[in-house]
């Protein structure tokens, strides 16, 4: 697992290895400024400047200046946006929550899912993937509507005890007359740290992590 920051807040910083965007606009706009003074002091009296042309070269630095309140403009939102994300995943700490995209964490060999089926099927059928999004254990399931739960030893088709870590839970059901069932799997658990390395809030349960969409709050 990533190491991760338990309820801090992201600090936006740029790669000093890559070129700074803002700043390349910025000395543009100053050569583009000198270049048309310049042009303006050393016109020809007797042939000046075309009206238009020079309209056209104004219209430039208008819109040069544009970008760069534009540039601040965003640099302000992002940030504001990242700041507010961190804080609003802070107050998830500690907080039982259900995880809702199909991922449960594989922690000491076991790991819980709870699934529903909408309605009666006669096939269920239960597939577990790993990180990688490699199929590797499958089973049957139960063919009742309503909620069922289902736990895994954590170990592959072979036998074989898989490394803890994060696996996702697919129910596929069908009807006799082969018509989909709508099904949809959940997993529990506590939030236990908040990772900013990435810049975005990323919720630890367990083995896995988590982006605040992923999750439904259950309490305390």
């Amino acid at each position: 697992m990533v190491t991760s920051v338990t309820g801090t807040t992201p600090s936006t910083s740029t790669s000093t290895s890559s070129p700074d965007a803002m700043s390349q606009l910025s000395s543009n706009f100053s050569t583009f400024l000198t270049l048309l003074t310049t042009q303006l002091k050393n016109q020809d009296p007797t042939s000046p400047m075309d009206s238009n042309t020079f309209t056209q070269q104004l219209v430039m630095y208008s819109q040069v200046e544009q970008q760069i309140n534009t540039n601040d403009n965003l640099k302000t939102l992002i940030s504001q946006g990242t700041t507010n994300a961190g804080s609003t995943a802070a107050t998830y700490l500690g907080k039982k929550v259900s995880v809702t995209n199909g991922n449960g964490s594989l922690t000491n060999g076991s790991a819980t899912w709870t699934y529903t089926l909408n309605a009666a099927s006669a096939t269920t059928q239960l597939a577990i993937t790993d990180s990688n999004g490699q199929t590797v254990y499958t089973t049957t399931g139960e063919t009742t509507s309503g909620n069922h739960s289902f736990t895994w030893n954590g170990k592959d088709i072979n036998g074989n005890q898989l490394a803890d870590g994060t696996y996702k839970l697919t129910v596929t059901a069908a009807d006799s007359a082969s018509n989909k069932v709508t099904t949809s799997v959940a997993s529990a658990g506590t939030i236990s740290q908040i990772d900013m390395t990435s810049g975005t809030p990323q919720l630890v349960v367990g083995n896995m992590e988590l982006g605040l969409g992923d999750i439904a709050v259950l309490g305390n």
